[in-house]
């Protein structure tokens, strides 16, 4: 089934709110990793923002030095409870680095359409915030 491969790039960008409103209580990798419910939730963020990187790379929309990413959630698909909350910690840290390359992809296409879509499917308000964000960058 096809799907848009501008949807994969408002995936990464949710992903990476989550990611954001789901850590920013913590102070240090071990108090988050101890917190069950935001440290499940955002493992399986970064999983989402690695599955739609592996299908832009495949659509040539992301390089191959993004493969980096793709590996990463591979580790995390496949290690379950040997993840390392410190190399997790240091990413999540560092997130707003793909958000603004991203943003910046973004920046040069039409995703209003595609937005609008995504809307519908939450009732977040943080989030629903983010997306009208996205529709204004141009």
């Amino acid at each position: 089934m096809y799907r848009d491969n501008r949807l994969f790039l408002i995936d990464i960008l949710i992903s990476i709110k989550k990611i954001k409103i789901y850590t920013r209580n913590f102070d240090n990798p071990a108090e988050f990793k101890y917190s069950m419910l935001e440290w499940d939730a955002t493992i399986r963020e970064f999983e989402i923002i690695g599955e739609a990187a592996n299908n832009l790379i495949k659509a040539d929309i992301f390089g191959e030095e993004k493969r980096v990413i793709v590996d990463f959630r591979n580790i995390l698909i496949h290690k379950y409870f040997g993840i390392d909350e410190e190399e997790v910690w240091q990413i999540i840290q560092n997130i707003s680095e793909l958000e603004k390359e991203i943003l910046e992809l973004i920046k040069k296409i039409d995703i209003d359409d595609i937005v609008s879509k995504v809307e519908q499917e939450y009732k977040n308000e943080e989030l629903l915030e983010y997306l009208a964000f996205l529709k204004n960058l141009k």
